[in-house]
């Protein structure tokens, strides 16, 4: 898996959800046709766990985090940005999703959570905020940001 393969397997998805409204609507609908027994899921994560492997994603590291923004909101993945970030059993930073955010969560070891929430997708709806939080292992978290927007809390 390259990152254009990585980029053309996300686009067919952002596709499938450009324009839904985010809230608890589309969160059951990804987590139905989407979700940890679908290939979709099965092959996002693959390509998460080759892309941490080979160094093409989560190529930075802050307080015990490893992550990274691999694409910046563009028209072919529907404005939405990606970025995906690599946590063992910690809290990341407190920010907020002025757009609302979407999450796909990969367990990786142990039978992590994100956010008290197992494998599949969480969806925040425009204005949420929170501590992002893995706990009980690792996972990979894959995150969906319309137009790439994010306010860190200082």
């Amino acid at each position: 898996m390259s990152p254009t393969q990585f980029r053309e397997l996300l686009a067919g998805l952002t596709h499938r959800i450009a324009g839904q409204p985010l809230g608890p609507e589309l969160d059951a609908w990804l987590n139905r046709e989407c979700g940890p027994g679908s290939s979709l899921y099965q092959d996002v994560k693959a390509a998460c766990q080759a892309g941490v492997a080979e160094g093409w994603l989560c190529d930075r590291e802050g307080g015990g985090i490893r992550y990274g923004r691999i694409f910046k909101p563009a028209e072919d993945l529907h404005g939405f940005s990606v970025d995906v970030v690599d946590m063992n059993d910690l809290a990341g930073p407190h920010h907020s999703h002025p757009n609302g955010e979407i999450d796909l969560i990969m367990p990786i070891e142990g039978e992590a959570r994100f956010d008290g929430r197992p494998a599949g997708w969480c969806v925040y709806p425009p204005g949420s905020a929170h501590q992002p939080t893995v706990s009980r292992g690792r996972a990979l978290v894959l995150y969906l940001l319309p137009q790439g927007a994010i306010q860190f809390t200082r």
